[in-house]
């Protein structure tokens, strides 16, 4: 919080600068954007044809603060409830920005950006604090505290920041500066949450008709600049082409806001189709970012609804955004989560849940939806257990819905664009309430040499739950998909991904009983080397390591646990590993990890058997395996017999 003493002086630095910055009279420049025959302009257009700007600014004002009533949040990226208190954050990003302590990304503190604000400062040369300094998103946190407080200390520091910022960061002033300050999402993000900030601070007696003709002019270049600087693919490309739709339906006065929602219908009309696989997952294969463009793609549609346009999303749109919605269920836990594979990270239940209410609107019809979003309250369960979406690579084994349920969920994808991590055929095993296995997540995305360095220690191959070669990271290429069949006994995955030169990765996973996995790697090739399968345990698992049985097991004090047993006739060595874990940006906790290792010579092929086993004693079971005279693995013909403390259980797979 400010100090009561020194907020008179903030308060007249801000009314002299920003007033300051008002004094240029209002030309006819800034009219010439809108439509004057828009309803409601009929005033202004006269005072604009008498050359009376000053009067027609005045007028526009007034009709701006009779249409802005509610802020319309509903496209933002986090979630907003204009009925609740300010939260707590909120308030701190609003005291704070009125002293220039900004918090451009979450993954780190507030920064000082000085008196007179710096906007090229750098405090950290990660890529996504300079980037996201321009998104301005504590602007958006200043409007909700005036909103709650009508202190209009929040609204002379909005209109200062945003006069200084748009002077001090012309497009053009530098291919530096452009490459942060104008890059196409930043410029999205920005008219995004400009409307509904603009919707709040109209009100503020304050906010003068010049200050509108500045914001209008900026505004309207921003849009339209974004409108002709699409990224060409991705998720940014779908991002950048909603807001342009949102920002044409939030200034539906501008000469080029149809041209503006015409368009952005347009883009995401067709990379709905491009970016979204026939299984209903994201083509960038990152949980996360799928659940983003299901929200993306919905807040398209709402907006277009609002002005009326619905008509523009054909059905197909509404059944691929269905379909998605129903991949997610696919591979989330019972308890919401799902995992952090390619650059995701942990998402609450709480904000799951606020999704699926969002989503239950949109398809009131779906009882899947439904059940999901009432928390199991109505609605009906999907009534398959595992299933695989192939043209994504995401395959889930599961034997029930709800808490105490057993569910892997594992990836063998085909290349998943920036987010892709070298990692096919990593999983996470969730059983009876506990993630045992996640997925080592993403800690940071890209800067300098300090930064990459952190970036690629979480995308190294041998940090995930897959077969390495000399602990080098495999090539990141479609996983070859040979079986994928269900059972009430048995459930079969087995593909085949080309993961190093010279040396294929075929790994075959058996839910048996419903109850335990036994996972088969063979890696067959003339690739010598040291092979080694690599698994990784929760942070707070105090495993036990037992090399005679080549064997780790979890001591988790309630009974619910994991032994992870190596099996093979010729015996590999288990050996401890570095493991770390990132639920969000810039945190991460120490993790056991571990590698059953092989040497492999020439073509030869080599076989590990591994077998995920729960158990609720004290002690991990006694199991044994034997191969069984039939058994191939290189034909796929798979005949074992296991002995689980002595009772035998015969595996058959042809």
């Amino acid at each position: 919080m400010i100090p009561k003493k020194i907020i008179p002086v903030i308060l007249f630095a801000v009314t002299f600068l920003t007033s300051h910055a008002q004094r240029q009279p209002v030309g006819k420049s800034g009219f010439d954007l809108l439509n004057l025959d828009y309803p409601g302009l009929e005033k202004v257009k006269t005072a604009v044809q008498a050359g009376r700007y000053d009067a027609a600014a005045t007028a526009l004002l007034s009709y701006y603060q009779k249409k802005s009533k509610e802020p319309d949040f509903s496209a933002a990226e986090e979630d907003i409830e204009l009925s609740q208190p300010v939260a707590k954050a909120t308030r701190a990003a609003a005291d704070s920005a009125l002293e220039h302590k900004f918090q451009p990304h979450k993954g780190y503190g507030f920064f000082y950006y000085g008196k007179d604000i710096n906007w090229q400062y750098w405090p950290v040369k990660d890529n996504e604090v300079r980037w996201q300094l321009h998104r301005v998103k504590w602007w958006q946190s200043m409007a909700l505290v005036y909103r709650a407080t009508k202190n209009e200390q929040y609204a002379k520091e909005w209109m200062f920041q945003f006069t200084d910022w748009a002077r001090k960061n012309p497009l053009g002033l530098s291919k530096e500066n452009d490459k942060y300050a104008w890059r196409p999402l930043e410029v999205s993000d920005r008219i995004l949450n400009l409307a509904p900030s603009f919707n709040i601070f109209v009100h503020s007696f304050n906010f003068t008709p010049a200050f509108l003709m500045e914001f209008l002019t900026n505004y309207q270049q921003q849009a339209d600049y974004l409108s002709n600087n699409y990224a060409d693919r991705g998720n940014h490309r779908l991002f950048e082409a909603q807001r342009v739709l949102f920002a044409g339906v939030s200034f539906p006065e501008f000469k080029k806001a149809a041209a503006w929602r015409s368009g952005g219908a347009a883009i995401l009309n067709d990379e709905i189709k491009k970016q979204v696989y026939a299984d209903g997952v994201q083509w960038e294969l990152s949980p996360n970012y799928h659940v983003a463009m299901i929200n993306t793609f919905l807040s398209a549609l709402r907006s277009a609804q609002q002005a009326g346009m619905d008509q523009v999303f054909p059905p197909s749109y509404r059944e691929t955004v269905e379909k998605m919605i129903l991949a997610t269920i696919n591979f989330s836990f019972p308890d919401y989560t799902y995992p952090v594979f390619s650059d995701a990270k942990l998402v609450e239940k709480s904000a799951m849940l606020k999704s699926y209410a969002s989503w239950a609107k949109a398809f009131p019809e779906n009882e899947i939806i439904q059940y999901y979003a009432a928390d199991g309250k109505k609605g009906k369960q999907p009534a398959y257990l595992s299933k695989g979406l192939t043209n994504s690579g995401f395959y889930t084994f599961r034997n029930g819905w709800n808490n105490n349920a057993t569910v892997m969920v594992l990836k063998a994808s085909p290349p998943g664009a920036f987010h892709a991590q070298p990692d096919n055929g990593t999983f996470e095993l969730w059983i009876n309430g506990r993630n045992f296995t996640p997925d080592a997540g993403c800690y940071v995305y890209a800067g300098d040499s300090a930064i990459m360095k952190l970036r690629n220690w979480y995308r190294q191959t041998r940090v995930h739950s897959t077969l390495t070669l000399d602990n080098q990271d495999m090539v990141i290429t479609k996983a070859g998909l040979q079986q994928w069949k269900t059972g009430n006994d048995l459930d079969i995955l087995t593909y085949t991904n080309p993961s190093y030169p010279g040396l294929d990765h075929q790994r075959t996973v058996l839910f048996i009983d419903k109850k335990y996995f036994l996972i088969i790697d063979r890696a067959a090739g003339k690739a010598s080397g040291t092979l080694g399968v690599h698994f990784q345990l929760k942070e707070n698992s105090n495993p036990v390591f037992d090399q005679q049985q080549r064997s780790v097991y979890t001591t988790y004090g309630d009974g619910n646990n994991l032994l992870i047993q190596n099996l093979d006739r010729e015996p590999a060595a288990l050996k401890e590993e570095e493991g770390k874990v990132s639920y969000s940006y810039r945190q991460e906790l120490k993790r056991p990890a571990f590698v059953f290792e092989r040497s492999k010579s020439g073509s030869a092929a080599q076989t590990f058997v591994t077998v995920l086993y729960p158990f609720s004693d004290k002690k991990p079971p006694v199991i044994t395996l034997k191969e069984n005279a039939s058994n191939n693995y290189e034909t796929g013909t798979i005949r074992l017999t296991l002995a689980i403390d002595g009772k035998q259980r015969e595996v058959a797979v042809r």
